[in-house]
């Protein structure tokens, strides 16, 4: 939380230290539409995923938020940095999207909220302690029928040299200390307590970046970025009639 509390005014800055985040965005929000799109069954409009209520945990400055905001969806944000929060109410309201931030942790948010039709675990799982407790309290905001989308970084030889010591300290695209290897985690160890908590995993994917370019592509190897989607099923899927 200090460190990100360090950074909160550069969030919208796109050559400040955010800027892979920027890149990424753009990507991953595609990954999110086709998904959203195809389990929805949504037509191709310019806000597809109108109606949909959906929850971007640990949002940040409200990049991610935004972005699914202009495409119709009606989002809820929340990180505990309260920097964060302000920096993001700020920027929503002067591009007139109204969009619900709190300042608050993801366990402090289950219990008082109802059941989400989207949530967005986006570059989050990487930065948290009791990560089965955290997903749990994640899952438990997904409603029967509705969607989870966890992105993340494998803990690998690869991810630590390249993620961290090569994007960290040798082309310093992050700023150091942003990502600590240990906390790294491996698609198991997501998929299994999402699993338990009743969700299924239905896709995943891996994400590479080029270093010349620096653009964003699929890839079938999960060794360094991966994105993940998970469905919790409907409830005659549940009941199997």
């Amino acid at each position: 939380m200090a460190h990100y509390h360090r950074l909160a005014e550069t969030w919208w800055d796109p050559e400040g230290p955010f800027w892979p985040l920027h890149g990424l965005n753009a990507f991953r929000v595609g990954y999110l539409q086709e998904r959203l799109r195809q389990h929805f069954a949504r037509p191709e409009s310019s806000r597809p995923l109108e109606g949909l209520r959906m929850l971007d945990i640990g949002c940040g400055g409200g990049i991610l938020s935004e972005s699914m905001a202009r495409l119709g969806a009606t989002v809820t944000g929340i990180d505990p940095v309260e920097r964060n929060i302000a920096i993001a109410e700020d920027h929503a309201a002067a591009s007139g999207l109204d969009i619900g931030y709190r300042c608050e942790t993801v366990e402090a948010h289950a219990p008082a909220n109802e059941p989400y039709d989207v949530v967005l675990n986006m570059e989050v799982v990487e930065h948290v302690e009791g990560l089965e407790a955290f997903l749990t309290h994640c899952a438990s905001l997904v409603r029967p029928g509705g969607m989870m989308f966890v992105a993340t970084i494998n803990r690998t030889p690869l991810a630590g040299f390249t993620a961290i010591f090569g994007a960290e300290y040798v082309l310093r695209w992050l700023p150091r200390g942003t990502h600590q290897y240990r906390k790294l985690r491996r698609p198991g160890e997501v998929r299994e307590p999402l699993e338990r908590a009743g969700l299924r995993c239905v896709h995943w994917t891996g994400v590479a970046v080029s270093p010349l370019t620096r653009r964003f592509r699929y890839t079938r190897s999960l060794a360094v970025n991966y994105m993940m989607t998970a469905v919790r099923p409907s409830r005659a899927e549940g009941t199997g009639s």
